[in-house]
């Protein structure tokens, strides 16, 4: 009878002691994965395909690649980073703000002039000495922030490469990243945008009109690596970004794949 009488108390106290749990506890353990705004898309399905796997839910931030890179400085929780320039990787590592040894280079890409889908443009031959100021006319032309965001960089580089910079320089509005740039855009609130290949071909309300030689500009790089205070279970999800299921996606959303994926 004794013990028939404590159960009750010994299941309500059972009972708190869970309710107490965060829901990161008393659920699966989920990670967070800081990534370059152009990643959404490809990430999305690769997420996904790793928490069916795995079991273990993947939040992910999307954003330009500084924001992100400034976020984790300031001690914003993520467990990995995929940053879409070797710059912003090589600032958050010289903080030491990532695991050692976890850094590796996962993809490239391509950059684009686009143009709204119903734009008369149809076709830029963009080289040495082309004439975009002159293209763009009285409008706008964007893209990421030049001083800051990847796309921008590597967009300014091959302009003034190319010799079309300072000309065009003063007809940019600049945006806080390659989504924003993009939807710009699509919404025909600029005449163009230099974004990466891999957005170009999820957006339809755009159309590449021209792309930016590759010689043109420092290699297009997204490095990724686990941060210093990841969980351990996040080290699966970097494996898995190795794997031939994630390349399949990446190469299926116009990435070029930088690993080799491990033998089966």
């Amino acid at each position: 009878m004794r013990y028939s009488a404590r159960f009750p108390v010994l299941a309500f106290a059972l009972l708190a002691a869970l309710a107490s749990l965060s829901p990161a506890q008393a659920q699966d353990k989920s990670l967070t994965v800081f990534a370059a705004a152009s990643m959404k898309n490809a990430f999305d399905d690769v997420a996904k395909l790793y928490t069916d796997k795995s079991k273990v839910a993947v939040k992910s931030s999307y954003a330009a690649s500084s924001a992100l890179a400034k976020q984790i400085e300031s001690g914003a929780p993520a467990d990995l980073f995929i940053s879409a320039d070797t710059d912003w990787m090589d600032y958050v590592q010289k903080k030491n703000l990532i695991k050692e040894g976890t850094r590796v280079d996962l993809l490239g890409n391509r950059i684009v002039l686009i143009a709204p889908k119903d734009s008369k443009t149809t076709k830029v031959d963009i080289k040495q000495g082309f004439d975009l100021a002159g293209l763009v006319g009285d409008a706008k032309i964007t893209t990421g922030d030049v001083a800051a965001v990847p796309v921008g960089k590597y967009a300014k580089a091959a302009l003034e490469k190319l010799g079309a910079w300072e000309k065009a320089a003063p007809k940019f509005a600049m945006a806080e990243n390659v989504r924003a740039a993009l939807t710009l855009v699509s919404r025909g609130e600029a005449a163009y945008g230099i974004v990466y290949q891999t957005d170009a071909a999820v957006e339809p309300g755009v159309k590449i009109v021209g792309v930016f030689p590759a010689d043109s500009h420092p290699a297009i790089t997204y490095p990724v690596a686990l941060l210093k205070d990841a969980k351990p279970e996040a080290k699966g999800l970097e494996d898995f970004l190795r794997t031939s299921e994630a390349k399949a996606v990446f190469e299926k959303y116009g990435f070029a794949y930088l690993i080799a994926p491990p033998k089966s």
